[in-house]
């Protein structure tokens, strides 16, 4: 019986000094509350990442996977096989940062106003600018195909008014028709972040430019402009992110010509049956984007330190 309470009074005291441990460290507990998150970011993301790495090394011939380490597939997507991938990641580059200005050039000044000149029933707007929304992105792709289809509404209403006397073909199934679907399908993950950056802007140093004589551009140049830039490059690498691996939208409206790096990876892991190269070019464009945002933040942050300087 002595031995068995020496031994529960160790276990005791050890489970006290750990308690201590946990109530002395700051770290340790916010890392115990935040564990059931990390292991939910871990499953859906972390590890999804981590079998795409591992299935970039296999072969697969028909439904069969050698799963002997091979570098076969970087082979081919930095061969001369490889040209067309590279191609369309270029293209879907370009249509994902044109449909990412534009998002931002009609973002801005919708979040300005609901910040500024907005003064009563600011949620109300916030509700009617996520409309839209609510419902599926599926749906909203399929309304702009109707919109600038052949017998769409602008060429109906163009015949109507008497512009036009045929449909124009060039609307739809064409990389213009998707930098435009994608914008509208981005718009309110850009207007949001801006809108909160915007909100939180201090309007005594907005007075305190006027008193200095800054006009209302000018003010916005110096004040504004440089204090919402947090929300604005949110905005910009939510829309531009996301935006480039997209294959809904392409091919639904994009057309042969408007196909995206997505279009690409969707049909190797289904019709081509070639699950190590769609993993391969995932692992590419996931390392492209991240090298180009990381050279975006570089220089929006070389830049905000030359203005402090």
């Amino acid at each position: 019986m002595t031995a068995i309470g020496t031994a529960a009074q160790e276990t005791s005291r050890g489970n006290n000094a750990l308690s201590q441990l946990w109530l002395r460290n700051e770290s340790l507990r916010g890392l115990t509350l935040i564990s059931p998150t990390l292991v939910v970011m871990f499953g859906m993301m972390v590890a999804p990442i981590i079998v795409t790495i591992v299935q970039s090394f296999w072969t697969q011939t028909g439904f069969q996977f050698d799963r002997t380490p091979t570098m076969s597939s970087y082979a081919v997507m930095f061969g001369q096989d490889g040209v067309m991938y590279w191609r369309l990641m270029g293209r879907s580059l370009w249509m994902s940062f044109t449909a990412t200005l534009a998002v931002v050039a009609l973002a801005y000044p919708m979040a300005y106003f609901m910040a500024f000149r907005v003064t009563r029933h600011k949620l109300l707007w916030i509700i009617m600018i996520t409309i839209p929304f609510w419902t599926s992105y599926l749906l909203r792709v399929f309304a702009w195909k109707v919109i600038l289809g052949f017998n769409g509404a602008i060429n109906s209403g163009l015949i109507e008014v008497g512009l036009i006397k045929q449909p124009l073909e060039f609307l739809l199934y064409n990389p213009t028709a998707v930098t435009i679907t994608l914008a509208h399908a981005w718009a309110a993950y850009a207007i949001l972040p801006i809108y909160v950056s915007l909100e939180k802007i201090d309007r005594s140093l907005l007075e305190a430019a006027t008193d200095l004589g800054d006009g209302p551009i000018k003010r916005f140049l110096r004040v504004t402009f440089p204090l919402s830039l947090p929300g604005t490059i949110a905005a910009v690498l939510m829309v531009f992110i996301p935006t480039v691996g997209d294959y809904v939208t392409p091919s639904l409206v994009g057309g042969t010509d408007g196909m995206m790096i997505g279009n690409s990876i969707a049909m190797m892991y289904g019709r081509a049956n070639n699950q190590p190269l769609g993993a391969v070019i995932s692992i590419v464009m996931m390392l492209v984007i991240a090298v180009l945002v990381a050279l975006f933040l570089l220089a929006v942050g070389r830049r905000r330190l030359l203005q402090k300087a």
